[in-house]
């Protein structure tokens, strides 16, 4: 398998008003193509902040990171916001979809912003994909929360991304609606093939992961 990732000793300090704060301290991590990687450890130690860099969300302190081969370091912002439009799919705990926006639209989005003239088709078939053919009109507000999440992951895996970061996906949702979620999330990663970085506080479900990180103090190390 090839590398989709990689980050050498990756340093993130950020300013407050009591003065830097270190976020993450010397982080290596590796991932191959294809690969699904938990990632756990306690609230405040540095997991959100670990995918923010890879997303380039955040521009590392020091440290080298490449995703997909394409190095994240001295880039301006206009080149990270298209080198996340062409390789990551974010999905987050509390949906971030448009509220404006219907659920066909809001899958739409990325892949206008992509430039596909198909951006529609490949939408309705997303979020078809999903489940929600028969909800392609309807707003966020109209949708339960469980329907939010695929319409979210819809719009993660219809754009293309090879690199999937899913922070707490099932964070906001029942227990039953959150297991549903989770099987869809990794039968669609299996699907494209994509890399996915899941950031999690249930061992249980980091366990269905090929391998587990955890993040602690800044620091990431092989977890069990």
């Amino acid at each position: 398998m090839t590398s989709a990732l990689n980050l050498k000793d990756v340093h993130l300090t950020l300013s407050s008003r009591a003065g830097e704060v270190k976020i993450l301290r010397g982080v290596d991590v590796n991932a191959k193509a294809g690969e699904a990687i938990g990632i756990v450890g306690p609230s405040g130690s540095g997991k959100t902040s670990l995918l923010m860099v890879i997303a380039g969300l955040e521009t590392v302190t020091s440290g080298t990171i490449s995703v997909n081969d394409i190095s994240l370091n001295n880039r301006s912002e206009e080149q990270l916001a298209k080198f996340r439009r062409d390789n990551i799919g974010i999905i987050f705990q509390s949906f971030h979809l448009i509220p404006t926006m219907t659920a066909l639209e809001n899958v739409a989005v990325p892949l206008e912003f992509k430039g596909a003239k198909d951006a529609f088709v490949r939408a309705r078939a997303g979020l078809e994909k999903v489940g929600l053919g028969h909800r392609l009109d309807h707003y966020p507000g109209q949708l339960s929360g469980g329907e939010q999440q695929r319409v979210a992951i819809a719009r993660a895996v219809t754009s293309g991304a090879k690199i999937l970061l899913a922070d707490e996906p099932t964070g906001n949702l029942d227990q039953e609606t959150g297991s549903t979620i989770i099987d869809l999330l990794f039968e669609l990663k299996e699907k494209e093939n994509a890399t996915l970085l899941l950031v999690t506080h249930d061992k249980g479900l980091a366990k269905r992961c090929n391998r587990i990180l955890e993040v602690r103090d800044g620091k990431v190390s092989e977890g069990k």
